[in-house]
């Protein structure tokens, strides 16, 4: 039996529409290859997470995953495994196979050295590199091809590469710890613990997902933190070594202590100035972080008001940088939120209350009309522990 899907559709060379059925058999091999692409969730950064099942019929007959930059893709595993059982068999891939030579050959070359006998991909590869050149390549050797199987689903795994490549910048998620009133901490600046254990360690499982976690110097200074991922590798399969995201400090003044937690593990540091000093830098270089001063253009003379934040998420895209996990107070929530340049909020609401004079979430300007509020669409919610997780994606 074949089910239509309207969401599963495909360009036809002439660039006429059609609508693609897909059976049930290529949904759960599909799938598969999803399952898999997710294992390298923590460790293909800057590239995408895919995943490769290849079948003779409902057998599966060979599998693989990205692992890691550099190394093999997902399509060279799963022929490998399937040795020559690879001949004739459809290749269910959850991003078009690359067209191109990067770290490592192409994909698409490999499927036809092979003598795969049809190719399912979830969804193009948004990469101008790629984007459809993967799959031209397929048809013109012969193979048939179909796009749109579980493009949603393939999508939200890579939301941060298909940022990259379609805007130029990382795609921009704020975690928030707040009370049901929303606040984050008591006027005093206090606010460990809002949360409990079960959501903190969650909110490290985002954190081990992104290229960089990103702060402000009032969110050092307050909370002294270690700024890394502690606690998720094991869950993997890894050791606590692994893949640490980049450090990213916004410190318009340059007032960052080089004794700060965040420099003792030894991972890699950017701090980002509005101030072009160096002998103030010179400390933090010295700790072997990097520096840069990015300030807003009305403030060039470099005197440390405010960095442009515009010009900093352009620089992270350009440093192939998919996604940023942001950590930071209620100053620079809300200085990302009103520029538009945050994608998600990930909210951690614990049940209790912190009274009007505690801290906001996010420092906004005063609206005078509804109509000009900041909407966000709500992606999930979930119990973690005593609290509530909200995923709440900005509505552009």
């Amino acid at each position: 039996m074949r089910f239509p899907v309207s969401s599963a559709k495909c360009r036809h060379p002439a660039n006429r529409e059609i609508v693609t059925f897909f059976s049930a058999t290529d949904f759960c091999l599909m799938q598969r290859a999803l399952t898999l692409a997710a294992r390298g969730l923590f460790s293909t950064s800057p590239n995408p997470r895919v995943g490769c099942v290849l079948a003779q019929g409902d057998e599966m007959v060979g599998e693989g995953w990205h692992i890691r930059a550099g190394e093999a893709h997902a399509e060279v595993h799963a022929l490998a495994a399937a040795g020559a059982r690879a001949r004739g068999a459809t290749a269910y891939v959850t991003l078009e196979p690359c067209s191109h030579h990067g770290r490592t050959p192409p994909c698409a070359e490999a499927l036809i050295a092979a003598g795969v006998g049809r190719v399912v991909v979830a969804m193009r590869d948004p990469n101008p590199l790629v984007a459809g050149r993967g799959m031209a390549m397929l048809r013109a050797a012969g193979i048939p091809t179909e796009e749109g199987l579980l493009a949603e689903e393939a999508r939200e795994l890579n939301i941060g590469f298909i940022a990259r490549m379609t805007r130029g910048i990382p795609w921009l998620r704020l975690k928030i710890a707040a009370s049901l009133d929303g606040r984050t901490a008591l006027k005093n600046g206090q606010s460990q613990w809002i949360t409990g254990a079960a959501a903190r360690q969650d909110g490290h499982r985002f954190r081990a997902r992104a290229c960089a976690l990103l702060t402000g110097i009032g969110t050092v200074r307050a909370d002294n933190p270690q700024l890394n991922v502690r606690g998720v590798y094991a869950e993997s399969a890894e050791s606590e070594t692994a893949r640490q995201p980049l450090k990213i400090i916004l410190d318009s003044r340059l007032e960052l202590s080089p004794e700060a937690r965040l420099f003792a593990d030894g991972a890699s540091a950017l701090v980002v100035s509005a101030l072009d000093d160096k002998t103030r830098a010179q400390p933090l270089l010295d700790k072997g972080a990097e520096w840069l001063c990015l300030p807003e253009a009305s403030n060039a003379a470099g005197q440390g008001e405010r960095i442009d934040l515009k010009r900093l998420m352009q620089e992270l895209g350009r440093r192939g940088l998919n996604e940023v996990h942001g950590e930071a107070g209620a100053t620079l929530n809300g200085a990302f939120i009103a520029a538009g340049l945050a994608d998600e909020l990930l909210v951690y609401l614990a049940p209790c209350l912190l009274g009007a004079s505690a801290r906001p979430l996010a420092a906004l300007p005063e609206l005078e009309n509804l109509t000009e509020r900041w909407s966000f669409g709500l992606q999930s919610c979930a119990c973690i522990g005593q609290d509530v997780r909200m995923l709440c994606r900005r509505l552009d």
